[in-house]
């Protein structure tokens, strides 16, 4: 039996549902979604494997087109390495969504010798007379070898597109063990978790300014012999003032961030969770080489 493999790679601007998009592709939660954008930090891979196949999902932070701050240039740097290492290219758009024929995306596009995917996505926001003129619009701009239009959030197509890439997908071995999902540690995913509650919660500049840092991760047992996850969060932002809103008069705010974290942290870890959170300012940190440095960018 042919084995196939590759590196399926899905980028595109921020808030188009990419993390959607592969969360449900692999069926686990993978990646934090709320409805704000840059959600995504990082590069997160998602692993689906099967008994003839593995494909490597990469999701990437959204393209910012004006970066402020170094962390945004860091993160498109995360989403220029995809072009690099892509057996199959993704490019995520949405139905109001406009790209300029000379986009700097749509040129790295066309430079790769690789299957190249246009998906359409939230099309439940749309009609076909709609989507049909979208197609042809996108298919002037830049030659792809499929188009397929898609509600992520509503699993519309998203089995037909995961039929294309097997169909395009190269022969392969297997690159990670069958049953492993992700290539990050649980430490990783327990930062994006209190960060999906941080973006919940508080409004405005807030959860941009925040970065959450895992110091103590420790398996242990209640006093009833239950497992239990000991965990000691800080939450670093830029100045006093910000501290101020997260902790919240009376630390009325930290506390309900507390619990909603704890609890998708125990949905998340399958286990009890004992979660500590503080805060801590970081001056500036999101044009510090050396903070960026730290909280692995």
């Amino acid at each position: 039996m042919n084995h196939k493999s590759g590196f399926v790679n899905i980028i595109g601007r921020p808030n188009v549902g990419k993390s959607t998009l592969m969360n449900a592709l692999v069926g686990e939660r993978m990646s934090i979604i709320t409805a704000k954008p840059q959600t995504t930090r990082h590069r997160i891979i998602g692993i689906l494997s099967a008994d003839d196949y593995q494909i490597v999902f990469s999701d990437t932070p959204g393209i910012v087109k004006d970066p402020s701050y170094k962390m945004h240039e860091s993160m498109n740097r995360f989403v220029e390495g995809t072009f690099e290492d892509a057996d199959i290219m993704i490019l995520v758009t949405e139905v109001k969504e406009k790209y300029a024929p000379d986009d700097k995306t749509l040129q790295h596009m066309a430079s790769l010798d690789v299957p190249r995917f246009l998906v359409i996505n939230k099309i439940d926001q749309a009609g076909e007379e709609t989507i049909l003129p979208l197609i042809a619009e996108w298919t002037q701009k830049l030659k792809f070898d499929e188009v397929i239009p898609i509600s992520a959030l509503q699993k519309t197509n998203t089995e037909k597109l995961l039929q294309l890439i097997l169909q395009y997908l190269p022969e392969g071995p297997a690159y990670y063990p069958k049953d492993q999902l992700t290539d990050r540690a649980e430490r990783f995913f327990t930062t994006e978790i209190i960060r999906e509650k941080i973006l919940e919660q508080y409004e405005q500049e807030i959860p941009y300014s925040v970065e959450v840092v895992i110091e103590e991760f420790k398996e242990t047992t209640t006093t009833k012999g239950e497992p239990l996850a000991r965990i000691m969060a800080v939450i670093y932002v830029m100045r006093r003032t910000q501290k101020a809103i997260i902790i919240g008069k009376q630390g009325v705010a930290i506390k309900r961030l507390g619990i909603e974290a704890r609890k998708a942290l125990e949905t998340f870890l399958e286990t009890k969770v004992h979660l500590e959170l503080f805060v801590k300012v970081a001056d500036n940190w999101r044009d510090d080489e050396r903070a960026l440095q730290r909280f692995g960018y």
